[in-house]
């Protein structure tokens, strides 16, 4: 079995295309057929199920796959080790992260690594929190920003913030002038919630408090993430419970208030493999690390170059 072939099938197992596949390959398509059939035939099973339609892949060739990239990826770490007991700085890096990061500690995260390795390459994967845990698990990235997990298993965790949420409310609402607002004032309100497939914490805490204040008959409309939920606010559709990184999102039409009694907070870090020389490097776990202690400014005015309220104003200056 030859590391070329095991390179064609892992591709062409992401791709299930012979005709993408050879592109990223750069190689001939009647050329990857042959590495393929190769590989099969030195195998005795077949990997991929094929038709003029669409390619598959068997139960046996899913297996192989998980396998070929496990085998890639510990090549490419063998080198990163090399690399770095000759003293090579990284040339590579991938980082997996949910959104409340890419507006929130990312930019200056991505600040401090680009100083200390100036020549290195780095590409961002968005995506969920399991999401991103598995591709650490898979070794397909080397850090990720996520939630907190009740079991992380093998990988390495780092607290960074905790964020409130926040009463996201349309511009024009009576509420966006209120000195205080409670839960009770919600009633007036058609609200929207979160309503996933899998319920996370936030949204089982949220749903008990509806159900708390009797107000499960004023949810109206339901979403499945937070850029979704800001644009129904924006568009005057209801109000809604939101974390307040969606404050520096740019062109913020909506007001973020603080509701009485309610003092709901969620957790933001950094994972990482401990298996991975790359995101082992004691510099680039020391960077994450740092962004823990710079502090984040408060402010729940409006709209951005609006004047705060009373209330915003007596917020902000007891934090």
């Amino acid at each position: 079995m030859e590391l070329r072939q095991i390179r064609c099938f892992a591709i062409l197992a992401e791709e299930l295309h012979f005709g993408r596949a050879a592109a990223a390959l750069s190689m001939a398509q009647p050329a990857l057929s042959v590495q393929i059939q190769a590989l099969e035939k030195e195998l005795g099973v077949q990997l991929l199920i094929r038709s003029t339609r669409r390619v598959q892949l068997t139960k046996a060739g899913e297996v192989f796959h998980d396998r070929c990239v496990r085998i890639l990826k510990e090549l490419e770490n063998s080198a990163a080790v090399a690399q770095a007991i000759a003293g090579k700085d990284l040339n590579r890096i991938t980082i997996g992260t949910i959104y409340p990061a890419t507006f929130g500690v990312l930019p200056l995260f991505l600040n401090k690594l680009g100083k200390r390795f100036p020549d290195i390459q780095i590409h961002i994967s968005s995506g969920s929190t399991d999401a991103i845990i598995r591709e650490l698990e898979k070794g397909r990235i080397n850090l990720g920003f996520i939630r907190p997990v009740d079991n992380i298993g093998s990988l390495r965790w780092q607290s960074i913030a905790n964020e409130r949420y926040l009463l996201a409310v349309p511009l024009d609402s009576p509420l966006a002038s209120e000195e205080t607002i409670t839960m009770t004032d919600l009633r007036r309100e058609r609200i929207i919630s979160f309503s996933r497939s899998n319920l996370s914490y936030t949204e089982k805490y949220f749903f008990e408090q509806f159900r708390k204040h009797d107000l499960l008959d004023h949810v109206a409309c339901s979403c499945d993430d937070t850029l979704s939920m800001v644009s129904l606010v924006s568009a005057g559709v209801g109000v809604g419970f939101v974390p307040e990184w969606t404050r520096d999102l740019p062109n913020r039409s909506f007001h973020l208030r603080e509701v009485a009694g309610m003092d709901f907070k969620v957790g933001l870090g950094l994972a990482w493999n401990k298996e991975d020389p790359a995101a082992n490097r004691d510099e680039i776990v020391e960077i994450a690390r740092s962004l823990a202690s710079v502090p984040r400014p408060h402010r729940l005015a409006g709209a951005p170059g609006e004047k705060s309220d009373k209330k915003a104003r007596a917020s902000t200056s007891r934090e």
